[in-house]
């Protein structure tokens, strides 16, 4: 059974042909080109943290495939009234097709996955965030060609998406500089598996230099606001400004998962800058997503070539 719970879950090559099946799925739909394998599918979205652009891109893709997507809120299933995720797990893979989840822990991610007889996919975890990455790397390679030996940074908590951008930086092969405040650096147990690959930093304007590609992250994230007075605090030296950004390579992109807080983590000069592709990457969550799913319950279908295109320009 295919799960898609971290990026680990692929290798490196069914990661370079599925962003391939991603752009090609993208300018399918530019031509308005129909095409629905998942007619008579059905999907499900189990979330418990709230969502705007994971929602929206999982829905939307699977509807444009042909299929039916059923929401679950926390208070809409047996599982926000204390049924085991292995129960839940084991009802849902004699109904649906796949299923999406969104909570806090991971270890109830896995534990659904390992009751499951159909793909599960981590809409996003605590610990991981995987789907975004896929389409963070579709947008950088679709603006600059291969991220194969480019410099990226993070800059702000070494949270999920920081963990997901360490597992990307092996799986894609690039160098990734990792600048986080004191107390706030990425779990142990990643940095030990490719010790050699990350730069790890308390300075910003530091891990910034020569930078390809530098990403950012809300200092608070969701189950965290009783710490925000606290986290604002202490990572207030650490927004990407544009004097910041002029550190990195000039045709360095910047990017954000959001939602964003302009005047806190990024500032607005940047994140609205010509650096930023923030809008291109969160729209590419619905083509990487379906690019996705297809993988998951189809196999790569339709793919007419193996490599990435072009880069679309080589300067902001």
């Amino acid at each position: 059974m295919k799960h898609f719970l971290t990026l680990d879950d692929m290798t490196p090559s069914q990661l370079q042909q599925l962003l391939s099946r991603a752009i090609e799925l993208k300018a399918m739909q530019q031509r308005g080109e129909l095409y629905r394998p998942f007619i008579g599918k059905t999907q499900v979205l189990i979330f418990t943290k709230a969502s705007t652009r994971t929602r929206v891109s999982f829905e939307t893709g699977f509807g444009q495939f042909g299929g039916t997507t059923i929401f679950l809120a926390p208070d809409h299933s047996q599982l926000g009234r204390g049924e085991p995720a292995a129960d839940t797990a084991r009802v849902l893979s004699r109904m649906a097709d796949i299923v999406v989840i969104r909570t806090a822990e991971h270890n109830q991610l896995l534990d659904f996955a390992n009751h499951a007889t159909i793909p599960v996919v981590n809409a996003l975890t605590d610990d991981f965030h995987p789907c975004q990455l896929l389409a963070d790397i579709m947008t950088y390679e679709e603006h600059r060609g291969s991220i194969r030996g480019r410099r990226v940074t993070w800059i702000g908590d070494g949270n999920n998406m920081c963990h997901s951008w360490m597992n990307a930086a092996r799986l894609f092969d690039f160098e990734l500089s990792i600048a986080t405040p004191a107390g706030y650096a990425p779990k142990p147990a990643l940095t030990q598996r490719d010790p050699g690959r990350f730069i790890f930093s308390q300075d910003p304007d530091q891990a910034i230099l020569n930078s390809d590609l530098v990403v950012t992250d809300t200092w608070a994230s969701m189950g965290q606001e009783e710490e925000k007075a606290r986290r604002q605090l202490a990572f207030s030296h650490f927004k990407v400004t544009k004097a910041r950004m002029s550190k990195a390579k000039p045709e360095a992109l910047f990017m954000h998962c959001l939602p964003a807080y302009r005047g806190f983590e990024v500032d607005a000069a940047v994140i609205d800058g010509p650096q930023s592709v923030v809008w291109d990457e969160a729209g590419n969550r619905l083509h990487a997503q379906k690019a996705l799913l297809e993988y998951l319950l189809d196999g790569f279908i339709g793919l007419s070539e193996n490599s990435l295109p072009e880069p679309l320009s080589e300067s902001p």
